[in-house]
């Protein structure tokens, strides 16, 4: 309790000032940098404080908070420094000044261990590099995560595929097998009834003879659709051969201008340097043949029939389809610009009876025909169609090699024969 009354007491003290007496200028000149120095330490404690307080997350903060109070005190101590030259009270001055000498003192001893820390801290360069390889690693994340959904989308497609050849494949057996004994069974059928034709006698009834005649022509329709139904199920015979798929196409195009109708266009879009096929030319033309009266059918109104040739590459990814190849293909695409089909409709455009065609005017044995073709001949067929814009089936025939033939060049562009023709 004395020590307050000791520090404030002035009695027998002079004031700086009457030192300085003889030069009043050194009084206000030592009155005026003191004021200033104490303005300006409490203005920057002021701003130290503030930005600790605004910006608790930093680390060290309370190396702000501590210099802080450091400069508050030194500021008091220059403000004491102005009263003592005209108020002898010298003890508080001392007893400001000894305070902030303890805080400066307690401040700079804990700042000399921190000062590797605080050498430490990433300079702005260095954040910058960190910042630019963050976002190097999240584009990257990004990437991996497009490529993650891509893979999805590709592996739930070839599920949907190896289903689809699944199903296909035991709708083939079954198909296949039932047409087998069927045809056995209309064998007999027509061995009896041309046994019969002939153990009439030669005055015998007209009427007998045409129902006869009748049936065995019934019996024939019969045979042309197990014929179909064993190509489906891939046991039909074939007499395969190397030919030049261009010329079939070309054939079968010249047919169908003639017998399609006049409101259908025919055109054809023929590779020049077109691949072989080892295949049953025949065979590739009831294909093709079947596929074109699908299209006009599709086409009640009349449109354009385009039938095209290319070249695939093993390995292409234009599509699953092509990706899945091992080796070069030949591709035999007929589109039409006709109804189109929906989704659910294409994915069961391929399985034998299947048409939403009329009673009547359809068997439903066109599709599945060139589909169970072109799996026979070592390739495969593919359907795609948009609801009022059309229907493109494309077969994917196996290139066959030859020794010392002539290889197309795939870095020079290829050259395609065109030919556009309406029916007459």
């Amino acid at each position: 309790m004395d020590l307050l009354p000791t520090l404030l007491d002035s009695q027998g003290a002079i004031p700086a000032a009457a030192c300085m007496s003889w030069r009043p200028g050194l009084q206000w000149s030592h009155a005026g940098f003191d004021a200033l120095i104490a303005i300006s330490f409490l203005s920057i404690a002021g701003v130290l404080a503030i930005f600790a307080w605004k910006r608790s997350e930093l680390i060290f903060g309370a190396i702000f908070w501590s210099l802080a109070f450091v400069l508050v005190a030194c500021g008091v101590a220059h403000a004491f420094g102005v009263w003592t030259i005209w108020q002898p009270y010298y003890g508080a001055s001392a007893a400001v000044k000894a305070v902030a000498a303890i805080a400066a003192l307690g401040t700079a001893v804990v700042l000399w261990p921190l000062l590797q820390k605080i050498l430490s801290l990433p300079s702005p360069e260095a954040l910058w590099c960190a910042n630019e390889a963050l976002r190097v690693q999240i584009q990257q994340r990004d990437e991996a995560m497009c490529a993650l959904e891509t893979e999805r989308c590709e592996r739930r497609k070839t599920e949907e595929m190896l289903h689809q050849a699944q199903k296909m494949d035991a709708i083939g057996q079954l198909t296949a097998g039932i047409a087998h004994d069927f045809n056995n069974l209309m064998t007999a059928v027509i061995g009896n009834l041309e046994r019969a034709r002939r153990l009439l006698p030669n005055e015998g009834s007209k009427q007998l003879v045409r129902a006869i005649r009748g049936a065995a022509l019934a019996a024939e329709r019969a045979g042309v659709l197990t014929h179909r139904l064993l190509a489906f199920g891939r046991r039909q015979a074939l007499a395969p051969s190397v030919v030049n798929v261009n010329d079939v196409v070309e054939h079968v195009a010249d047919t169908l201008r003639r017998t399609l109708g006049g409101n259908i266009r025919v055109i054809t879009t023929l590779m020049f340097d077109l691949w072989p096929a080892r295949v049953d030319a025949d065979a590739l033309e009831s294909a093709v043949i079947n596929l074109a009266v699908n299209a006009r059918d599709a086409m009640p109104q009349g449109g354009n029939l385009v039938i095209t040739t290319r070249n695939i590459a093993a390995g292409t990814k234009a599509t699953p389809e092509m990706a899945s190849f091992l080796l070069d293909q030949i591709e035999i695409a007929v589109a039409d610009t006709g109804i189109g089909m929906s989704e659910d409709i294409a994915s069961r455009a391929f399985e034998p009876f299947f048409t939403t065609k009329p009673v009547g005017e359809g068997s439903g044995l066109g599709l599945s025909q060139a589909y169970g073709f072109a799996v026979q001949s070592h390739g495969t067929a593919v359907l795609e169609s948009t609801p009022g814009k059309g229907t493109t089936v494309r077969l994917y025939l196996p290139r066959v090699q030859i020794a010392g033939a002539a290889q197309p060049q795939r870095t020079l562009p290829y050259r395609f024969l065109s030919k556009a023709a309406a029916l007459q």
